[in-house]
């Protein structure tokens, strides 16, 4: 894949006049984003049949991990088998579980702090969202922000011993408390940068309130797929990827049978989407995690346009990741 292809944007900005409907409160800013052909038979009997909106949502945690590759700058996407809400090609993250939200050893901002910059309901459901990304990223991954203190972070996290870890504590059989205890260390909480939350538009069986977060992977430690899940997961360049928007490149590359053939459109969620452009606008990862981002809450609402179930959403109004959405990334694509 060339980095000399010209990144156009994924998504398209439609006139207003082409979203009547169901959701016809939605502003002129707002942004379309084609249902997947695997769901779009859940969206046409979700409108079609009147079903009641506001299926209960779960919470979920993602990691988005940034590095600085040759050409710019680099993210860790990985597969996910089945219809996820976090979407069949996504970053490391899964459902929260009740023991995230335990007494585990830990450094950085408290659950308090976390719950004012999360917006969550309480301190113990941010609690259990920053526990569950770091959970989530470890059993998927292997990267483990842990450390034995607020000045060091484990360097190591391969090996057979590890990966045993990670199986067990994915299957339920050991708490993520239990293991850091094991090795004297602390969630290095303070490592994660807030980035939004997204979540499932009402017409899925299967709803998430996904917490995002940015980190750099600790020097010394490599991602490993988990043995047991793990079926694909790559660093890409983010500009290039975008600059297959259209393409079945990622989908062919992957090699599964719910990726071949298909566009990079079908695979990403509106969510993923939006956090990969944010990563192509900036120059390298530190400018990244250093950006001070308010955390907007998002969902995607369906429409239709010209006899097509489309999802829409559009850009906050406060200063954020997603304020230059339409009016940089998608002029080039409107002239």
């Amino acid at each position: 894949m060339s980095n000399q292809g010209m990144y156009t944007g994924a998504l398209k900005t439609l006139p207003r006049s082409d979203a009547p409907t169901p959701s016809a409160s939605l502003p002129a800013a707002a942004r379309y984003f084609r249902v997947p052909r695997a769901l779009q038979s859940a969206a046409r009997s979700f409108v079609e049949n009147g079903a009641v909106t506001g299926r209960s949502l779960r919470q979920a945690a993602s990691v988005v991990f940034v590095r600085d590759g040759a050409n710019g700058l680099e993210v860790l996407l990985t597969y996910r088998t089945g219809v996820s809400p976090l979407g069949v090609v996504t970053f490391p993250g899964g459902l929260i579980t009740p023991a995230d939200a335990e007494p585990v050893p830990w450094v950085g901002p408290s659950p308090a702090q976390w719950q004012a910059v999360l917006q969550t309901e309480d301190a113990e459901t941010a609690h259990a969202a920053v526990a569950g990304a770091i959970r989530e990223a470890f059993e998927e991954t292997g990267i483990l922000l842990a450390g034995s203190d607020s000045m060091s972070v484990t360097e190591h996290s391969d090996g057979l011993e590890q990966m045993d870890a990670r199986e067990m504590i994915a299957a339920g059989d050991k708490t993520m408390a239990e293991y850091l205890g094991k090795r004297g260390l602390k969630l290095r909480t303070d490592l994660l940068r807030p980035l939004a939350r997204w979540q499932s538009p009402d017409f899925r069986h299967q709803r998430c309130d996904i917490h995002y977060f940015a980190c750099a992977v600790p020097v010394g430690q490599k991602f490993c797929l988990l043995a047991s899940k793990g079926s694909w997961g790559e660093w890409l360049n983010v500009r290039e990827l975008l600059a297959t928007s259209g393409q079945t490149w990622l989908g062919d590359r992957i090699g599964a049978d719910t990726t071949r053939s298909l566009p990079l459109e079908e695979l990403l969620t509106p969510g993923v989407l939006c956090i990969l452009e944010s990563l192509a606008r900036s120059s390298n990862a530190v400018a990244f995690l250093a950006q001070k981002r308010k955390v907007e809450i998002k969902k995607a609402e369906i429409v239709q346009v010209d006899g097509e179930y489309m999802l829409a959403f559009t850009s906050p109004t406060s200063p954020g990741i997603w304020e230059k959405c339409s009016s940089q990334l998608y002029r080039s694509n409107n002239t």
